[in-house]
Order: C-alpha cells, then sequence, then structure tokens
C-alpha cells in the first residue's frame, strides 16, 4: 500500500548519475566503500523520511511514497524529478582578480563561493573564469536504489525518531518523558558544546509538534551533575589504630609487666 503524506520511514539508498556511472551518495557504509565515496566522519544509517516533506529529492520522495516496507526498486529520476534543468543565465564570466589571492590555484572544476552561492569553475582563460551556479547534478538523470527498512510507528517511535533525526550521534542519550501532551526532553551536559544546540532543540520541537498531534508542549531540562574532583576521594582513616605486631621482645616484656 502507498504511504500516506507524512508518514515517517527509514530507508536505504544509494545513487549515481546515469550517464557516467559517477557515484553520488549512499546510506550503507560498505556501499561508500565499493564506491569509493566513504567518509570516516560520516554516520550511515538508514535515512529518516517523511513521505511528501520534501526531506529528499522530489522524484525520490514520490518513489518512496508507492513502496512497501521491506521492498527494494531501481528507480530513474531525470531532471525535472532531481535537480532541475541547466539553467545558462547561471553562468558568469568573472575576472580573475575577484579571487585575489587565490586566483592563480584556480583550476577547473573547483568550487567556488561567491555572493553567498557555491560555483563551479567551468573555464580559465584571457585573465577571466567562467562560474557557473547551477547545482552541478542540474541536467543529469540519477539512478537510485531504494529500500524501505522500516515504518515508524506512533508514540514513542515517532519522537526518539524524530530527535534522533535532529541530534546525530547525541540522540540516543537524550532520554524524555511523554505525559499530558507534553514532552519533556532531558539534555546530558555531554551534548552541552554540541554546535547549534539551540537552533537544534528548536528544529525537535517543530518536529514533534508537526507529527505528533496529541503532544502541545516540548520542554527541555540541562542537567549538570556534580563533578568529583581529584584528589577528593580519599579513604577514611579506621577509628582505631591497628594493633602493634608482636615481636619476641615486646612478648618478654608484656610477661614481665605482669
Amino acid at each position: 500500500m502507498p504511504f500516506a503524506k507524512g508518514t515517517l520511514v527509514y530507508v536505504n539508498y544509494s545513487a549515481k548519475v546515469k550517464d557516467t556511472g559517477e557515484p553520488i551518495e549512499t546510506t550503507i557504509e560498505d556501499e561508500a566503500k565499493k564506491m569509493d565515496i566513504y567518509d570516516a566522519d560520516r554516520r550511515y544509517e538508514p535515512r529518516l523520511v517523511a513521505v511528501g516533506e520534501e526531506w529528499v529529492l522530489k522524484g525520490l520522495d514520490e518513489e518512496i511514497a508507492k513502496m512497501d516496507v521491506g521492498e527494494k526498486k531501481t528507480a530513474e529520476l531525470p531532471p525535472d524529478r532531481a535537480w532541475g534543468g541547466r539553467d545558462p543565465t547561471l553562468l558568469r564570466m568573472v575576472p580573475l582578480r575577484k579571487f585575489g589571492e587565490k586566483a592563480d590555484e584556480l583550476r577547473v572544476g573547483d568550487e567556488v563561493e561567491m555572493d553567498n552561492r557555491v560555483a563551479v569553475v567551468r573555464f580559465i582563460g584571457s585573465g577571466r573564469a567562467q562560474v557557473d551556479f547551477n547545482h552541478r547534478l542540474a541536467g543529469k538523470t540519477l539512478v537510485y536504489d531504494i529500500e524501505v527498512v522500516r515504518k515508524v510507528e506512533p508514540g514513542e517511535d515517532t519522537i526518539r525518531s524524530l530527535i534522533k533525526r535532529r541530534f546525530p550521534g547525541e540522540g540516543e542519550k537524550l532520554a524524555f518523558t511523554q505525559n499530558e501532551g507534553e514532552v519533556a526532553v532531558t539534555i546530558p551536559d555531554e551534548a552541552f558544546l554540541v554546535e547549534g544546540l539551540q537552533f537544534i532543540k528548536r528544529g525537535i520541537a517543530n518536529d514533534v509538534l508537526h507529527f505528533v498531534p496529541e503532544v502541545a508542549k516540548v520542554t527541555y531540562t540541562e542537567v549538570y551533575p556534580r563533578k568529583e574532583e581529584a584528589g577528593k576521594a580519599k579513604s577514611k582513616p579506621s577509628a582505631e589504630s591497628p594493633a602493634e605486631p608482636q615481636t619476641a621482645d615486646n612478648k618478654e616484656e608484656a610477661k614481665q609487666t605482669a
């Protein structure tokens, strides 16, 4: 049965460019190594997708919506269902001096940031560079191998999944309770230095309020436990001094005293 809009599912997928076979992305560690795009800093696991909510490419979203749990398929996404067609108005000729000290290091294919956007260098010559603000995959047909791993269940499974989506790696450490329309999330001290923590908390709250209709409020508690200082925890001395061990001499003294 097709998934309804807003259904949360975990999906594995791998993608490549149809014409060239260029690998693009994958959620599977072994596949990343086979495709030679493995990143040791990345967490490989099935991706949480909200069907119809545009969390993934339009065409991929549409294909997932037509699948069922456990189903696998290969789908081709033409440009209009992927990154769109190429727009010639997004090509610009720029004087090399605009790149300052990096001008001599510039090469065709490099990505550069200009006007708060990312562009790809397509041509260098005569003191100028042609930069392309089209997405690097614009105009290309993509091939996706897709598997729907499981459907997220209502209640705690949904809340945990939404927390993990915004808090990868740390999401398992965040305890929460749900009671009378409120979800209370506890933030452990080891998560306080996570970059963008306030935005993450806002994102979790927005997701929970959107996908869990019975929840009206999300609250957070930050826990600061007492840290035991080094050298403070020493064993307490005994109330009585240990008995002096008896030797041949002090045994004799004891007899004389008696």
